[in-house]
């Protein structure tokens, strides 16, 4: 018998436990073979579809499940009247950038759309830049309506 979910409480979070590597390995090697050439947009959906899943009522909340999934701390860096700049950092990020592997962030940027779409009320989409000078990614948020 399956657990069916509507939704998904933030302190459901706290019940899991998993090490980095094995998630890294499905996350970045394994899920973009699956997906084949469609991989970036697919990522970017299923991030948005998973953020359809939590009640966001604060930028906080976003970062508090940013850190929870292991994506790394997610920090808004600049607002503008049609933007928003986060910067995400984190160890895991830097190791995750320096292995000999292809790391990318869209399913973390579509996520980051949907969840400011939620907590602004205001459509949007996300893109992500990675800089490696520094380790950090850099997401722009930019409203749409």
């Amino acid at each position: 018998m399956s657990k069916k979910h509507q939704g998904l409480e933030l302190s459901h979070l706290e019940e899991l436990n998993t090490t980095g590597a094995g998630y890294d390995i499905l996350r970045y090697v394994t899920l973009p073979e699956l997906l084949g050439q469609e991989k970036n947009t697919l990522l970017y959906f299923m991030g948005k579809s998973l953020a359809r899943k939590f009640d966001f009522n604060t930028i906080e909340d976003i970062y508090h499940l940013f850190d929870k999934l292991g994506w790394g701390k997610l920090e808004l860096v600049k607002r503008k009247r049609k933007e928003l700049i986060f910067h995400l950092l984190s160890d895991s990020i830097v190791l995750r950038l320096k292995a000999p592997i292809d790391t990318e962030f869209r399913m973390e940027s579509g996520f980051l759309s949907e969840a400011v779409q939620s907590v602004e009320g205001i459509e949007c989409e996300c893109v992500e830049e990675i800089n490696h000078r520094i380790n950090q990614i850099e997401f722009s948020v930019v409203f749409t309506d």
